[in-house]
């Protein structure tokens, strides 16, 4: 491992002053995933800005009824909180399907956000990869490929991010909270990750200087929220595919829809087309499959990894029919 400097922040302008200072310094959280990527000389900081003791820990209501998640809230405490278990059990469901109890109790909710793809290329720099080293090729689109992305990639890079939280805030609305030298800026969850187009190397449009400090859920919404996964493993293994969806039926009519998927393209995906064909339509298998169908038209698989879009489809429309379910159920039932 290549030597580098640690310092402690004491406090959120001191470890942004620092950062912003050094261009070769990163800001250091549960470490879950920037030290392994360290060890594998992926990642080479020349400094980290330790901000795991920061005071970014609460969960708290905000006047407008959003709540606010601060960014060192560690996943386990994030899953098991009440309010987000029965106010929006689709992100404690997300947090509970991503990892062992270990990681969750280390890692937090800035740095699962941030955390990098997975995609084996990456991993290995003996191997050139467009992400890690900008210009040197993506061996992926020829190579190994199955877990990789079927929406949104170039190509320059075919990688999928790897989290579960991120999907389920996607589909709940979440915005991010980031400060920088220059004050604080929110950002919508959809908007900040990035497709890779011709810069697959920036994952985010978070900027060097700013740290990111919380997650903001709006109200919850009306209806119902769930999130489900397919992998190759029964526990502790990135997704194939996954679903995070909110649904509000009134009188057999979907009201309203949100879906997001995981493990399709380099960010979550906001299935903006399926939402739409859902809105007004019957609350049926049948509408659920045919909007899930109308999302995933715009797929482009690679040789290995097509079956990801009958997985997509039949997992979307599993989680709708579910969610279209427990309307008809009493409150005990649920």
């Amino acid at each position: 491992m290549k030597p580098f400097g640690y310092v402690r922040a004491d406090d959120v302008d001191t470890a942004i002053a620092t950062v912003a200072t050094e261009p070769g310094a990163r800001f250091l959280g549960g470490g879950t995933n920037l030290v392994d990527l360290m060890k594998l000389g992926v990642e080479r900081p020349e400094l980290l800005v330790d901000v795991s003791r920061l005071p970014l820990t609460g969960i708290d209501p905000l006047r407008d009824g959003r709540w606010r998640i601060g960014a060192n809230v560690r996943n386990s405490d994030l899953a098991a909180h009440p309010v987000i278990r029965s106010r929006f059990p689709a992100l404690s469901q997300a947090l509970l399907a991503g990892a062992s109890g270990q990681l969750r109790n280390a890692a937090t909710t800035g740095g699962n956000l941030l955390q990098r793809t997975r995609c084996l290329y990456f991993q290995d720099v003996s191997k050139p990869c467009n992400k890690r080293s900008p210009g040197s090729g993506c061996p992926a689109r020829e190579g190994v490929h199955r877990d990789l992305a079927i929406l949104g990639h170039s190509e320059h890079c075919v990688a999928t991010h790897p989290s579960d939280l991120a999907v389920a805030l996607a589909a709940l609305d979440a915005s991010v909270v980031l400060r920088g030298p220059d004050g604080e800026r929110r950002v919508a969850l959809t908007e900040f990750h990035r497709l890779p187009a011709d810069l697959p190397e920036r994952d985010t449009v978070i900027a060097h200087d700013e740290l990111l400090t919380a997650v903001e859920l709006p109200a919850p919404p009306p209806g119902h929220s769930a999130y489900r996964k397919a992998r190759d493993r029964a526990s502790y293994a990135f997704a194939l595919a996954s679903v995070a969806a909110v649904l509000d039926v009134r009188e057999g009519e979907v009201r309203e829809a949100r879906l997001a998927f995981g493990g399709l393209a380099a960010k979550p995906w906001r299935a903006r087309v399926a939402e739409q064909a859902l809105r007004g339509a019957p609350a049926t298998e049948d509408s659920f499959r045919r909007a899930a169908e109308a999302e995933l038209a715009a797929a482009r698989p690679l040789r290995d990894n097509g079956f990801k879009v009958p997985l997509a489809r039949n997992l979307a429309t599993q989680v709708l029919t579910s969610l279209a379910d427990a309307h008809h159920q009493p409150p005990s039932a649920r």
